[in-house]
């Protein structure tokens, strides 16, 4: 068959993805940015496309992407636009989901498959009213829909998980708000995976949606003693009545990786009760429900193998601001500051590229970590992304990757290029460059950073932070070509 996938770059896509090549099906991926898209593995495979179309923007039915996509056999809906911005992320899904439509309805597309959220209660967040939102107006296309409706996705990677991971490895004792005691159904992300799958061109399934859940219904308190059982920690939570929406947002977002806006969005949502209706579903396609439990232990396996295939912190969600990395690809030069290092490379040059290609997360920034993360520590206090992101892997790196409070803008491995852009809070843009090149016979590394100051103050945060650069960038560049990883 040949499918129609879109969110490919985000946390259910890029698992989605290498499952239906697995299944011998030729997919067509629809990104936003050709950027984003990664140019190995799974990725290169000549069953593999791609297509570069903005569904927030109007969609032109006759253009070069009808032409690639007329001939499809079904459709997957995994955009959200959960934006940086609380109030018109569902006006924002409305406009994507209305374009799709105007895409796909010139094709011979037999089914459209939709992964939403459980919304079974009268009075819901902005997000799973959006998200219900949009199943209605796919259902408006003559395509047969398919609705997959989940609440919690337990896996590595997708932001449940992380948030929960976070609170309870880094609390030994929580003060908590009261939402902690609403019921939810997590499901296993090897569930969900399946269930999309499973209903690919299953006429029975045609003009259906369905509530998808693993068999526990817990609390939120139930998942994090659960999780930390697993982790082989005790810990104490206790829930006070007193706290906020406001005050449960900013706790969220000082003791876990997620942004702002999205840790609002993330507290309304949870004060909804969200329980499968029923689960019909998985008797029909033959799915052997994963325990919340056994969800949390592969999810470590995959972890502690260093196999995470997608994490939610890479998806632009995680940046204070929706940025688009095509317009920040190109390294101004005018109106720019500059702080260049060339270092002659005396080792083995790849292991070099090794040491660019594991910089930050858990290796750290190879000179002033305390710096960085006091860095990181402001940025949070000012609304920023922080240092909580981290990396997805310890030793891979792709485009559109974050890398601690860094998007990565170009992962050239065999060029030997890294271009990191600066998602902090900043009164300028800025840039880290890696690259390292030959000159006189000789393997030099090349690391330069940029800053474009707006104004005044982005002119004197420059000179403000310049003795720091002095010996960070100085100690960074050294320790890149010298540091030698243990085996």
């Amino acid at each position: 068959m040949k499918i129609l996938l879109t969110g490919v770059t985000g946390y259910i896509g890029k698992r989605l993805l290498p499952v239906l090549i697995e299944l011998g099906h030729e997919v067509v991926c629809c990104v936003r940015d050709k950027n984003r898209f990664p140019k190995d593995g799974v990725y290169k495979n000549p069953k593999v496309s791609l297509i570069e179309i903005d569904f927030l923007k109007d969609i032109n039915s006759s253009g070069s992407s009808l032409s690639t996509i007329k001939n499809i056999d079904a459709a997957y809906y995994l955009i959200h636009s959960m934006s940086s911005n609380v109030k018109d992320f569902g006006s924002l899904e409305e406009k994507s989901a209305n374009n799709f439509i105007k895409l796909v309805e010139p094709t011979s597309a037999k089914q459209i498959i939709y992964l939403g959220g459980i919304a079974n209660e009268e009075k819901l967040s902005k997000h799973l009213a959006s998200r219900k939102k949009v199943e209605k107006i796919l259902s408006t296309s003559g395509i047969p829909l398919t609705s997959i409706k989940a609440g919690i996705i337990v896996g590595s990677g997708s932001a449940s998980f992380e948030i929960i991971r976070d609170l309870v490895e880094k609390l030994p004792l929580m003060i908590t708000p009261k939402w902690l005691n609403t019921k939810h159904q997590p499901i296993a992300i090897r569930n969900i995976l399946e269930h999309l799958t499973g209903v690919l061109l299953k006429r029975e399934t045609f003009n259906k949606s369905y509530d998808v859940g693993g068999p526990d219904i817990l609390t939120y308190k139930q998942m994090l003693l659960q999780l930390a059982e697993v982790r082989g920690l005790k810990r104490l939570i206790l829930t006070v009545p007193v706290m906020t929406p406001r005050l449960s947002s900013y706790w969220l977002y000082f003791v876990t990786s997620t942004s702002y806006m999205l840790a609002i969005n993330l507290v309304n949502s949870m004060k909804i009760e969200v329980v499968a209706k029923n689960n019909e579903l998985e008797n029909m396609l033959g799915i052997k429900p994963i325990s919340y439990k056994e969800a949390v232990q592969l999810a470590f396996q995959k972890i502690e193998q260093n196999n995470v295939v997608s994490s939610w912190k890479d998806s632009l969600v995680s940046s204070y601001v929706d940025n688009s990395l095509f317009e920040h690809i190109n390294v101004p030069i005018n109106g720019c500051f500059t702080d260049k290092r060339e270092k002659e490379i005396k080792s083995d040059v790849d292991q070099v590229v090794n040491n660019i290609w594991s910089i930050g997360g858990e290796r750290g920034w190879y000179y002033g970590d305390w710096l960085w993360h006091l860095r990181g520590f402001l940025d949070k206090l000012f609304g920023g992304v922080g240092l909580r992101r981290g990396r997805t892997s310890k030793t891979e790196i792709h485009t559109g990757d974050t890398l601690d409070f860094w998007r990565v803008l170009a992962a050239d491995k065999e060029n030997k290029r890294l271009l990191l852009y600066a998602e902090m809070k900043l009164p300028g843009e800025a840039w880290l460059e890696f690259k390292i090149f030959k000159k006189n016979g000789k393997n030099f590394l090349q690391q330069t950073a940029t800053f474009r100051p707006k104004g005044l103050l982005g002119r004197l945060y420059w000179y403000s932070v310049l003795p720091f650069h002095y010996f960070v960038f100085n100690g960074m560049a050294e320790n890149v070509i010298n540091f030698k990883m243990n085996l």
